[in-house]
């Protein structure tokens, strides 16, 4: 078999296209699985979020006059106008976790709170939540850690260059049931 110097040329461009159609598709299925993680940490959140309510509610009948905490607790349940942003949803669920922590600690001056039924499933059913919440931010790391790595990695990184795929943000926040335990003294 004898090959010109032209078909070589030609190979080597046929085999350069299909790496370019082989990568960009790479860029593409990770960016959906950086989409689809971030959905699953929405849904986990939004969870959180409608759990909120009621044990502002129930908190409400023990210790009404914790008012500032309660109505700081309602205050971020709001949550922030753009979900798409990594940094601000997780500066927001910090605050909040911050917040649900607050409540948890005022509910050990109530005896009577902590008893409740509703509380203690309301607080079970968040400790689940805050859960889900971490395993989906952790597939959504790794997720954007192989995004990252193909973005910053050569020579794939000249086709993330060249449509210009951005890094994304890695999303960490402090769970309420990450931090300590409040300590009790008898």
């Amino acid at each position: 078999m004898d090959f010109s110097f032209g078909s070589v040329i030609l190979i080597l461009l046929i085999a350069g296209f299909a790496w370019l159609i082989w990568a960009y598709n790479g860029f593409i299925r990770r960016k959906n699985a950086v989409r689809e993680a971030w959905s699953g940490i929405d849904v986990q959140l939004k969870r959180r979020h409608n759990l909120i309510p009621n044990l502002v509610e129930t908190v409400k009948g023990y210790a009404g006059h914790e008012q500032q905490t309660l109505d700081s607790l309602t205050e971020l349940r709001a949550g922030v106008s753009d979900r798409n942003d990594v940094a601000k949803v997780a500066s927001h669920e910090n605050m909040l976790s911050r917040a649900l922590g607050s409540i948890f600690a005022v509910s050990e001056n109530y005896p009577d709170l902590k008893a409740n039924s509703t509380f203690l499933e309301l607080q079970q059913q968040l400790a689940e939540t805050e859960e889900q919440v971490q395993l989906a931010r952790r597939y959504y790391n790794g997720a954007v850690r192989d995004w990252n790595i193909m973005v910053e990695s050569f020579p794939s990184n000249l086709i993330a260059l060249g449509f210009r795929f951005q890094i994304a943000e890695f999303f960490e926040i402090d769970l309420a049931t990450e931090r300590a335990v409040p300590q009790v003294n008898f």
